[in-house]
């Protein structure tokens, strides 16, 4: 892309890298501090290990790829389900066991090549199972949009139900009728919109920042100590197979990053390296408690407006990530975001994911008069969303995301009539 305004490793002012920081680091806020109260986790272990993580990948990709890494959404349900039957630290455990896939893959491709991967997973497996994403957790956001929790069952209530509409509204509003740096941000401004009216509304309740210390350690979970590090093949196979997905997420990412700042990262410092980077920052992540992390589609984004590529200005962005997990009042105050706005947010969040895997399909061309390609999408479509389970034992079970995302492999791997497919840059 012509007319940078920093390249790759050149430093801004400091009052310019202040602000083109900060900048990142509100774009990437909103997607990953939703994530952990999603799934019971703290948004404080998130921010920090967000920006742990982000330091750990560019030192492992030599300073040479400008991205920033989040909370992944992929992993919701996964964890949910992970928690459900072992505890939070079985969630903890199976993002360390992706983080292995992720290196594992890595060796593989610094032995082998990384074209094997491109044809492992095409569009017409990888669309379908971001769509089960997507649409598997649609009951979640229209429950947390319209429901509150009255003696442990949800019960409808039309002033929170307004709440989620006016925080889809503004969001909504600041994707269809604002450019520049505020489009790439309609988590974070419908968070803030809803919040508002939530106070103006009288649903939100301050009692627990007035208590909050200014000065706060976030909340860790360190195997050993707060969980007893059990393994099992069900846990494998709930977090696991969603590495499918994340990978091509990555290298979507990595496609259309080095098509910004013209640079080719699937060659140099090399798909092998960008992949352990993620893999690594996902391990420490579940090292401490944080969940799983992925290269963020918003920060690339805003790289593509600014057209600043500076790998400060991205390590500037981690460093206050970092900063603001240890600030116990702002974490507090982020507590009090009332359920109703998170839902009415993930109404569109969770479309959006949805609708990207229906994009990978009509960006790639993939024809559904095909047999085979109609074959493969219907059956990862139904498996996913139906939550379809093979039990092989009391305590050995595959279900919903991860045996679509299996299956689709297999499919894919066994029907005859295969086309050559690679992932391109819309994947994203």
């Amino acid at each position: 892309m012509s007319d940078k305004v920093l390249d790759v490793h050149e430093k801004p002012t400091p009052g310019k890298w202040l602000t083109l920081s900060l900048q990142h680091m509100f774009a990437m806020f909103g997607a990953t501090i939703l994530v952990p109260q999603l799934v019971g986790l703290s948004p404080a272990i998130a921010l920090l290990t967000s920006g742990i993580a982000t330091i750990i990948f560019i030192l492992v990709t030599r300073f040479q790829v400008p991205a920033y890494l989040g909370s992944s959404f992929a992993f919701i349900i996964p964890i949910q389900v992970a928690t459900a039957s072992g505890g939070i630290g079985s969630a903890m455990i199976g993002s360390m066991f992706v983080a292995l896939v992720y290196a594992i893959v890595s060796l593989l491709i610094w032995k082998t090549g990384y074209k094997w991967i491109m044809k492992l997973l095409p569009p017409i497996v990888v669309g379908p199972v971001i769509m089960v994403i997507g649409l598997a957790l649609a009951p979640t956001a229209v429950g947390m949009a319209s429901t509150v929790q009255v003696e442990g069952e949800p019960v409808y209530n039309l002033l929170h139900f307004s709440a989620a509409l006016v925080t889809l509204a503004a969001a909504i509003i600041c994707i269809m009728f604002f450019k520049g740096v505020i489009s790439l941000m309609p988590i974070l401004i419908g968070i803030v919109v809803g919040y508002l009216y939530s106070a103006i509304i009288g649903i939100l309740d301050f009692s627990k920042v007035l208590k909050a210390k200014w000065f706060e350690f976030p909340e860790m979970l360190i195997p050993g100590i707060d969980y007893s590090f059990v393994v099992t093949p069900t846990l494998l196979f709930i977090m696991v197979p969603i590495a499918i997905v994340t990978i091509s997420e990555h290298i979507g990412h990595q496609l259309v990053l080095g098509r910004i700042v013209d640079r080719n990262y699937i060659e140099n410092p090399g798909l092998n390296r960008s992949l352990l980077g993620d893999g690594l920052g996902t391990l420490i992540s579940g090292l401490i408690g944080g969940p799983p992390k992925t290269t963020y589609g918003e920060n690339i984004g805003v790289l593509a407006i600014t057209r600043v590529y500076s790998i400060y200005v991205i390590i500037g962005a981690a460093v206050f990530a970092i900063l603001f997990s240890f600030l116990g009042k702002v974490m507090a105050l982020i507590a009090t975001i009332p359920t109703a706005v998170l839902g009415g947010i993930s109404i569109l969040l969770f479309g959006i994911i949805a609708s990207s895997g229906l994009r990978m399909l009509v960006d790639h061309n993939v024809d559904f008069g095909n047999q085979r390609n109609l074959v493969i999408s219907s059956v990862i479509l139904v498996i996913g969303i139906g939550g379809a389970t093979i039990k092989f034992s009391e305590t050995f079970e595959i279900e919903g995301m991860a045996l679509a995302a299996i299956v689709g492999v297999l499919l894919n791997l066994l029907l005859p009539g295969k086309a050559e497919e690679k992932l391109t840059d819309e994947t994203a």
